[in-house]
């Protein structure tokens, strides 16, 4: 098993408070809890901050651009500032801890919000298309905090850690499109466009969800995990043979998890960004979208406890296969259903968020279980930046789409990728047949 340097050197000399973690499981559980209570805590904060600027990013940027076709640019450009951010995040969290990485992350969120307002005000096209872009950075941040609660879970707890940050999301990321009117006519009062409010309440979300990871997370559950995982295969508790089969089915872990939640972070995003437009062409208020978008919002997020426990006790294939039937089944009955029918909308987002939940779960605890805790933070920031890229490839392909042909075609376009899934389950089970027992 590959580990760095500096993490070999520290596994010989421990401090004292390290090495009475590393003795003590009780010691370890009471961090666990406590790590999900705060990251549980952070993620109210962050779901907000999440939510609010998707909402209106879309029809901010119409607003300022004057065209339909460019509607997906600004999801694009902060799920790229994600990529980019997700990759320092996971060095930082790997070099630091936990805390500090997701704390660098959701701060610059905070700012990112902060220079969207005052684009708009200036209706400066430059500075809105660069404050996206760091305003992604709270986004992975988000993404990524889903991480920290597992750090010091078992491998039958993983999935349902998970769950519990995702769950604790819904909060703020529920009320975020729901304070969408609210929060535009505070900021119309206040002399800043109204589309531009939400962005008040992402900056003051990212930056408080920030100030919670980087004084409440300690002692860091990253780097407890790693001391402990070194300690355990230096006195021969574990055993790993760093051969090149046991290689091989940890790198398939992370192909086929990366696989599963790109698939469905493309075709989640593709679809709920041109929704809002969508509505908008049909005479729907701000009211409306926000509505729909708060349960679809709630769909990504709500479900997540059943998903963890469903994902550790039936399988991480199997609910991935699920994730694909979920996502098929939103991308047809968005296609169909009538413009003016809110009620339809509304149940095709909530699909479209529950197959997002079922993708992200399953995938998110492939890649925990083929990750050592040495490398483990690098590796969840390589694979946050493919699913941020392919974000970012879903908001701009669907722009395009939705403006050339329609609404209806982008959302059949999803349903039918959304089938890609099954493949790539197929294909593990075959490999992982083949493998010696």
């Amino acid at each position: 098993m590959i580990k760095e340097i500096e993490d070999t050197s520290r596994a010989k000399q421990q401090p004292a408070w390290l090495q009475g973690y590393i003795d003590s499981s009780e010691k370890q559980k009471q961090l666990y809890k406590k790590t999900l209570k705060i990251v549980i805590l952070s993620q109210i904060f962050g779901g907000a901050g999440l939510a609010a600027g998707i909402t209106v990013g879309a029809l901010l940027a119409q607003d300022m651009l004057g065209t339909e076709s460019a509607a997906g640019i600004p999801v694009a450009l902060l799920t790229l500032g994600s990529a980019g951010a997700a990759l320092v995040v996971g060095r930082l969290s790997q070099r630091f801890g936990r805390g500090t990485g997701l704390a660098a992350g959701f701060l610059a969120g905070g700012l990112g919000a902060i220079g969207v307002i005052v684009a708009a005000l200036l209706n400066s096209i430059m500075l809105l298309f660069a404050s996206l872009l760091i305003y992604g950075a709270g986004t992975a941040a988000n993404l990524q905090a889903r991480y920290a609660g597992t750090d010091l879970a078992t491998p039958k707890q993983r999935a349902t850690a998970v769950s519990m940050a995702m769950v604790s999301t819904t909060f703020g990321a529920v009320a975020g499109p729901n304070l969408v009117g609210v929060m535009g006519e505070f900021a119309g009062s206040i002399g800043i466009p109204a589309l531009a409010g939400p962005f008040i309440l992402a900056a003051a979300a990212f930056i408080l969800a920030g100030l919670v990871l980087l004084l409440f997370l300690r002692p860091d559950p990253l780097v407890i995990s790693t001391a402990i995982a070194n300690a355990q295969e230096k006195d021969g508790t574990v055993q790993e043979e760093p051969n090149s089969e046991s290689a091989a089915v940890n790198k398939r872990g992370i192909v086929v998890g990366a696989a599963v939640m790109v698939l469905t972070q493309f075709v989640m995003t593709a679809i709920m960004t041109m929704t809002p437009v969508h509505m908008g062409h049909h005479g729907h208020g701000l009211s409306e979208v926000g509505l729909v978008i708060g349960f679809h919002i709630g769909a990504m997020y709500l479900p997540s406890p059943l998903t963890g426990l469903l994902v550790d006790k039936v399988g991480r294939t199997a609910m991935a296969v699920a994730s694909g039937a979920t996502l098929l089944a939103s991308g047809i009955l968005a296609a169909f259903a009538p413009a003016d029918s809110i009620a339809l909308l509304i149940c095709a987002l909530i699909l479209l968020g529950v197959g997002w939940n079922f993708g992200l779960i399953s995938g998110t605890a492939l890649i925990i279980d083929a990750a050592h805790p040495s490398v483990r933070a690098k590796t969840q920031g390589s694979v946050d930046v493919l699913l941020a890229l392919s974000g970012a490839s879903g908001g701009v392909l669907s722009g395009v789409v939705a403006a050339h042909y329609s609404y209806a075609a982008l959302s059949l376009s999803g349903a039918i990728l959304s089938l890609l899934l099954i493949p790539v389950v197929v294909w593990s089970r075959k490999t992982q047949s083949k493998d010696p027992v």
